[in-house]
C-alpha cells in the first residue's frame, strides 16, 4: 500500500518530503503519525496500524486523542495529553510523554511518543509529527526486575538470624535491614545515620572495628566471630562478614555488614564441650570412688573391731566422730558414683505428670511453710520414655535448691506442658536470691557449689540424668529475681 496523503498535507509538503514519506517513513519499526493543526490525524504508517489495530481508512480524519484514548475512559489523561499537543504548538517545542493505548485484541500496550512541531518557510506552525515506541516489553522486563529485586529484600528482611547493615565511609550506618531489627531491637528510624560504633562493645571499638575496616581496605573482605550490643546492651555472638561497597564506577562508597546470630551454635558448642568435659570427669571420678572406697572398708572394719573392746567414753566419742565422718566420706562417694555410674536401667513409658507429683509429696514436709507451691501441670499430655526413680531425683533436688534458694519465702511454680508436639517442657521456676551470669558456664559442672555445705554434685547429677534421657536441661536466672530451670524430654 503507497502511502496515501490527504490535501492538507499535499498543500505544504514537497515532493522530496512526500518521496521519504512514500519509501521509508511507512516501513519503519515505530509508530509515525501526522496531525494537522486541530488535531486530526492525516497521516499513519504501517506500524502505528499494527499497533492501534485498526485500518488506515479508521484512523486517518479522526482525532488523534479519540484514537489514541479509544476504550480509556479518563478525562483527565485525555486533557494531560492535549495540554501536551498544545504546549508543543505554542512554543514550538518537542515534548515527550508515555501513554497507554488499546491495541489489538485489546491489549494495552505502553507507548512512549515524541511529539515535534512542523513549520513551513515561513515558520508558521502546519502541523506536527509522532514518533511512538513500544516500551510494553521493556516495562514489563523492567516491572519482573523489580518484582525480583523486592522479593530478594523482602527474602534478606525475613531471616532473623543474619542483620545486613551498611555503612558509609564515615562510619554512619546507611542502610538497616528488618532483619536489623530482629536483632538489635532498634528501630530503623532511630539508627539511620547513626555511627555503627552503637553496635559494638565499648572495649572493642577503638581495636576491632578499626582493624576490620582496614583488612577489608587491603583484602575487599573480613571475616571474625565477635560480640554485637542489642539496644538493650546485650552482647550476642556473631559471625560478622565485612565487605567493601563499592558504586558503578568500582569506587569505594562504604562498607556491607553481615552478621549472623551464632547463640544457638555457642550454645550446642559449649553443650558438646560440658559434655566431652563431664564423661572425663566422670571416669576420673568412677576411678576415684574405688580408690577411696577400699580404703574405707579398711577403716570402717577396724572401727567396728575398736568399739568391741573396752575404751574410755573420750575414746569411745573419738571413735565414733571418725565413724560419722566415715559415713559422710562414703556417701559422698556413693554420690560420686552415682555421677559417673551411666544408668543401663532400660527407659519405660511413664507420665511426667505423675513424677512431678510424686516428687512434690516426697518433699512436701521439707519445704518451708514461707514457701507456697503453684503447679500448671499440662493434662493428657503424650507420655514421655523414661526411669520414673531418676527423673524424681532430678525434680526433688531442683526443687531444694528452689526453697533453699528463699530463705525469706517466696513462690517456686512448676509448669509442664507440649512443647510443639516433641517434646514434655517443664519448667521450675522461684523467685529466690538468683544466680551471676558468671556462675552459669559451671553450674552443671561437678563439685562446683555456691552453698557452704554444698558437695557441687547435685546438678550435675540432674543434667547426667537428663542428657541420658536424650534430653536437655537450660537455666535462666537474674540476681534477686529468681531462676527458672527448663527441662525438655522426648515423647515417646
Amino acid at each position: 500500500m503507497g502511502v496515501r496523503f490527504p490535501s492538507p498535507a499535499n498543500a505544504f509538503m514537497d515532493n522530496q518530503m512526500k518521496d521519504i514519506f512514500d519509501g521509508q517513513i511507512d516501513n519503519v519499526a515505530v509508530l509515525v503519525l501526522y496531525l494537522d493543526k486541530s488535531g486530526k490525524i492525516i497521516f499513519c504508517n504501517k506500524k502505528a496500524e499494527s499497533i492501534i489495530g485498526l485500518k488506515h481508512d479508521n484512523i486517518v480524519e479522526k482525532n488523534w486523542l479519540e484514537v489514541l484514548c479509544r476504550g480509556i475512559d479518563n478525562a483527565m489523561k485525555k486533557e494531560m495529553f492535549k495540554a501536551v499537543l498544545d504546549d508543543a504548538l505554542v512554543y514550538k517545542r518537542a515534548r515527550d510523554f508515555e501513554c497507554h493505548l488499546l491495541g489489538n485484541h485489546d491489549n494495552l500496550r505502553l507507548i512512549s511518543w515524541n511529539i515535534t512541531p512542523i513549520s513551513d518557510k515561513n515558520n508558521q506552525i502546519q502541523g506536527s509529527i509522532l514518533f511512538g515506541q513500544d516500551i510494553t516489553e521493556i516495562q514489563e522486563r523492567e516491572n519482573s526486575i523489580k518484582k525480583i529485586d523486592d522479593s530478594l529484600k523482602n527474602i534478606i528482611s525475613s531471616i532473623n538470624e543474619y542483620a545486613l547493615y551498611v555503612i558509609n565511609l564515615n562510619g554512619l550506618i546507611t542502610y538497616f535491614g528488618m532483619g536489623c531489627e530482629t536483632m538489635f531491637g532498634y528501630h530503623k528510624q532511630e539508627i539511620i545515620f547513626k555511627h555503627v560504633s552503637i553496635l559494638h562493645k565499648i572495649d572493642q571499638i577503638s581495636f576491632d572495628l578499626d582493624i576490620i575496616l582496614e583488612r577489608v581496605r587491603l583484602f575487599g573482605k573480613h571475616e571474625s566471630e565477635t560480640e554485637l550490643l542489642t539496644k538493650a546492651g546485650v552482647a550476642i555472638p556473631v559471625r560478622l562478614t565485612v565487605n567493601q561497597f563499592l558504586d558503578s564506577h568500582g569506587k569505594l562508597t562504604g562498607y556491607i555488614f553481615i552478621a549472623k546470630d551464632i547463640t544457638e551454635t555457642k550454645k550446642l558448642e559449649y553443650q558438646v564441650f560440658q559434655a566431652e568435659k563431664l564423661a572425663a570427669l566422670g571416669q576420673l571420678s568412677a576411678g576415684m570412688a574405688h580408690e577411696i572406697n577400699n580404703p574405707l572398708f579398711v577403716i570402717s572394719g577396724r572401727l567396728e573391731m575398736l568399739k568391741q573392746e573396752e575404751l574410755t567414753p573420750k575414746l569411745k566419742e573419738t571413735l565414733s566422730l571418725i565413724d560419722s565422718q566415715t559415713n559422710r566420706i562414703r556417701k559422698l562417694v556413693d554420690r560420686i558414683l552415682k555421677f559417673a555410674r551411666k544408668s543401663t536401667q532400660p527407659l519405660e513409658v511413664v507420665d511426667v505428670n505423675e513424677i512431678i507429683e510424686f516428687a512434690l509429696a516426697l518433699i512436701s514436709h521439707s519445704i518451708p511453710p514461707a514457701v507456697r507451691i503453684n503447679k500448671f501441670l499440662t493434662k493428657n499430655m503424650p507420655k514421655i520414655l523414661g526411669d520414673a526413680e531418676q527423673l524424681e531425683e532430678v525434680f526433688l533436688n531442683i526443687i531444694t535448691n528452689a526453697y533453699q534458694a528463699m530463705p525469706e519465702g517466696g513462690v517456686i511454680e512448676i509448669s509442664s506442658d507440649n512443647f510443639q508436639n516433641l517434646y514434655a517442657q517443664i519448667q521450675i521456676t522461684d523467685t529466690g536470691i538468683g544466680i551471676p551470669a558468671a556462675n552459669f558456664k559451671n553450674i552443671f559442672m561437678p563439685f562446683f557449689s555456691t552453698k557452704s555445705q554444698g558437695t557441687g554434685l547435685g546438678l550435675s547429677v540432674c543434667h547426667n540424668i537428663i542428657n541420658n534421657h536424650n534430653g536437655s536441661i537450660e537455666l535462666k536466672s537474674q540476681i534477686n529475681q529468681g531462676s527458672t530451670f527448663t527441662i525438655k524430654l522426648p515423647f515417646a
